[in-house]
């Protein structure tokens, strides 16, 4: 690697000096998306993309930040950076490094899907691609949004027809708002987790438009939750929190529930496979995209996804970083 290089802080540009999604302090830090594994505490100057901004100061507070629109460049030392969508949740962006005719792509975390929410992925072309590989195994082939989104409701309006709360775990940041904006609002009243409500607030003040709901709060009954959908982090499920519902039906939307022992794991009623990240149909086809020869798989099957890009023909090796992607036990994100 000679452009970007894999440091004890994180992933480091040393013709720019920034460090692209840093896990430990640093001076200057360029941010791909809001999820905590990918934007920390601590920098004294962060990077990022309008959408981000709101979201990246709600979760770490006041921060020295700023902000560029997808496709606007910016000049550090003789390296021009730029945003472009990932497709991954709201305001998650690839980053491109372009220095003396060598491009490079930093993809953080991305899903070629458009999800109507989130903005759409964008093909990026380039000489060499990190990329995530959280979902790297052929194993995971996603099914048809759609559908999901179908699946989801039908469960919700027969739990009302029965008096139950259907409550539907999801990450804070990203895949909640991905589902609210996609359920059927005349089926019942829908709840959110503190957690998820308070997210909801700065991407509604940030411009983001999501349909109406209420925020559960110690106030409300358990005969307020009847019919109702109740979206909430996955760690909510094993905490009192849940005491408050009466008669319950737990669904989980994850990558993970491709795999049936991942929804016994969680004990769960239903388990839909719902992910932000790229399934192996999306990696591969991203991959091939960007016209690369260098590909550098990070956070997932970073070994066997290596080996599998080697025999196809590509200049494959994993690198390390501290991210996570997407975890099914818990939060990657804080509220």
């Amino acid at each position: 690697m000679s452009l970007i290089e894999s440091k004890e802080k994180g992933l480091y540009c040393k013709q720019a000096d920034v460090y692209i999604d840093p896990w430990k302090p640093v001076d200057k830090a360029i941010i791909t998306h809001g999820h905590s594994d990918h934007s920390r505490k601590g920098h004294k100057a962060y990077a990022c993309v309008h959408s981000s901004k709101a979201i990246i100061r709600h979760r770490l507070g006041p921060i020295n930040v700023t902000s560029y629109a997808y496709g606007d460049s910016f000049t550090v030392n003789g390296v021009q950076f730029s945003f472009h969508p990932a497709g991954h949740i709201i305001g998650s962006a690839q980053i491109r490094v372009e220095y003396k005719g060598e491009v490079w792509v930093i993809t953080g975390d991305y899903k070629l899907d458009d999800d109507g929410i989130s903005e759409a992925y964008e093909q990026l072309q380039c000489h060499s691609f990190i990329t995530e590989s959280t979902f790297g195994l052929p194993v995971y082939n996603w099914p048809n949004q759609n559908e999901v989104y179908d699946d989801i409701n039908n469960w919700w309006s027969e739990n009302a027809e029965e008096n139950k709360t259907s409550l539907l775990t999801a990450y804070s940041l990203g895949k909640a708002q991905r589902i609210l904006h996609h359920l059927d609002v005349d089926i019942g009243p829908i709840y959110c987790h503190g957690a998820i409500a308070n997210m909801n607030d700065a991407l509604i003040e940030a411009g983001v438009k999501l349909p109406y709901y209420e925020k559960v709060t110690p106030e409300l009954k358990p005969d307020d939750f009847k019919n109702a959908l109740v979206l909430a982090p996955p760690a909510a499920t094993g905490s009192a929190w849940m005491k408050r519902f009466k008669q319950v039906s737990i669904g989980v939307a994850s990558g993970w529930m491709a795999l049936r022992g991942a929804r016994r794991r969680r004990g769960a009623d239903r388990g839909f496979i719902l992910s932000d990240h790229a399934d192996w149909k999306g990696l591969n086809m991203a991959i091939k995209g960007t016209g690369a020869e260098n590909i550098y798989p990070t956070h997932g099957y970073t070994s066997i996804f290596s080996k599998w890009l080697v025999a196809e023909g590509y200049n494959a090796q994993p690198i390390e970083t501290a991210f996570i992607g997407e975890s099914l036990e818990v939060e990657t994100e804080t509220p």
